[in-house]
């Protein structure tokens, strides 16, 4: 028997397959089974890998609302609840960060219905059993008063993160009868007569599958963990980026896509790329630290390259609006390293989640000259980088976190809002490169998730959502909107198929 060619015998499988086992996927397997369809959802992963992309985030999720009393029908009880301002935050105000964000390249029909069905999606999955929460922890600084202020449009997470996001999504699918099935290599699409009617599915053992449907949908992710194509994609120097959640979108399903005539789809030269711990032993696809490894209090102190030399402004704009364009920003500079500085002051405010990391790659000193040692960086340089940014600052304006504050540093590049003196030792320096999340090509599709030709002509039977769906993101992205993509059209797809 020659295990490595066998193909099982034909049949259907199901009335829906879904490929991919993240967010979006168990969603669209969740519209279709509450339909009444039978569904079969395809995992790349083994079990012990579960979760897609999603298990690595934090659960951030944005949607748009009316305030807090909009969000306490489905968000989990908090005594802090009554000491907390969370503002608005309207479809409107949605739509036009996406377009901030990504220069107008968003596309419209899939912002439309991102903006205005993300809240809705996620009451829809809240009904079905997952649970929410407002992250205080990432999107809000506790005020002299003791108040809250939430900051940014982001306001509401997942109970557990990612791991509680997709453990969750699991409890629901096995309630709903749809079945898992981890360690599918789907490799290839069926076509009978211009219809998508399965897929090709190599198991562990090396025999291949024909599994048959009504419809499929593809909810595999991007290319990212694929160092070839991001090199042959986003460029020289992008097969060096640390791969920040899982090693399997591989962009398998993507190129099945394309060699069966779909389209491409949004912005094939940009990604989703943050700052990353740099040093730590594992810090890719690690499924026990997954999104501590990310440095996000970058906007209250200052990020140095080797050199010693500022290269970005670290408060140009809340950290959702910034963190997933600057991982680029230091894949760029020598040796695809830079060191965010605090001093001891600031060094408090910073997320203990993740710069209280177990391994975190840090070093502290009594003066920054001392910390220019220890990191390997002209002590003279960094002194004066810090000293001109020091006395650049407008200390006339107060610092407040939860606002943009408009306290200027003029030095070059400028810091645009929380700009505060580098003065009281130890002075602690986190070495960080460049995480890749995900990237922003992948399939043309309609708003309702239809996986469509060159000629702007769906495919009859095939679907995409999440991180194969391109079109929204280009350059940057909104903290927040993945998830909140892969809700809207994993359930637009799954209402469909």
């Amino acid at each position: 028997m020659n295990t490595s060619a066998e193909t099982a015998a034909p049949g259907k499988a199901a009335d829906v397959i879904v490929v991919g086992g993240g967010n979006a996927a168990f969603t669209a397997a969740h519209a279709a089974a509450v339909r009444g369809r039978r569904v079969v959802l395809l995992e790349k992963a083994p079990r012990a890998q579960f979760g897609g992309n999603s298990y690595y985030t934090a659960g951030a999720t944005r949607i748009a609302h009316r305030g807090l009393a909009d969000l306490l029908d489905f968000i989990e009880p908090d005594e802090r609840h009554a000491a907390t301002h969370v503002p608005p935050y309207s479809p409107a105000d949605y739509a036009r960060d996406l377009a901030k964000v990504t220069n107008g390249r968003n596309d419209p029909g899939l912002t439309e219905a991102l903006v205005n069905e993300a809240a809705p999606g996620l009451r829809w999955l809240h009904s079905l059993g997952l649970k929410y929460r407002l992250m205080y922890e990432r999107q809000a600084y506790e005020r002299a008063d003791g108040t809250y202020l939430f900051w940014g449009g982001l306001h509401v997470g997942n109970v557990g993160g990612g791991a509680g996001l997709m453990h969750d999504h699991l409890r629901v699918a096995d309630r709903l009868g749809t079945e898992v099935r981890y360690g599918q290599d789907v490799f290839d699409l069926l076509t009978e007569n211009g219809t998508v009617t399965g897929v090709k599915v190599r198991q562990d053992n090396g025999i291949v599958q024909e599994l048959r449907a009504e419809s499929v949908v593809l909810a595999a992710g991007g290319f990212e963990a694929n160092r070839e194509l991001r090199r042959a994609h986003l460029g020289p120097g992008w097969e060096n980026a640390k791969v920040r959640g899982t090693p399997f979108n591989t962009g398998q399903m993507i190129t099945a896509a394309l060699a069966l005539g779909a389209a491409k789809g949004g912005d094939w030269q940009s990604c989703h790329s943050t700052q990353w711990d740099a040093f730590t032993p594992g810090n890719e696809s690690n499924r026990e630290l997954t999104n501590r490894l990310t440095r996000q209090s970058y906007p209250l102190g200052i990020i140095v390259n080797r050199a010693g030399e500022r290269f970005l402004d670290e408060g140009a704009d809340f950290r959702n609006y910034t963190y997933a364009k600057y991982g680029k920003e230091i894949l760029e500079q020598p040796g695809s390293v830079a060191y965010q500085i605090f001093d001891a002051g600031l060094r408090p405010m910073l997320r203990a989640e993740e710069y209280d990391m177990p391994g975190v790659s840090v070093e502290s000193a009594g003066s920054v000259e001392e910390l220019a040692e220890r990191i390997g960086v002209d002590p003279e340089r960094l002194a004066k980088t810090v000293n001109d940014y020091n006395r650049s600052i407008d200390v006339s304006i107060p610092f407040d976190p939860n606002v943009k504050d408009g306290r200027r540093a003029g030095t070059t590049p400028p810091k645009s809002n929380w700009a505060i003196p580098l003065s009281d030792g130890p002075f602690y320096a986190y070495a960080v490169t460049c995480g890749i999340t995900f990237t922003f090509g992948g399939l043309n599709c309609d708003p309702h998730g239809r996986v469509l030709d060159e000629r702007g002509r769906a495919l009859p039977g095939l679907y995409a959502c999440g991180e194969m769906l391109g079109g929204l993101f280009s350059g940057n992205y909104p903290g927040g909107s993945g998830l909140a993509a892969g809700v809207v059209f994993g359930r637009r797809a799954g209402s469909l198929a």
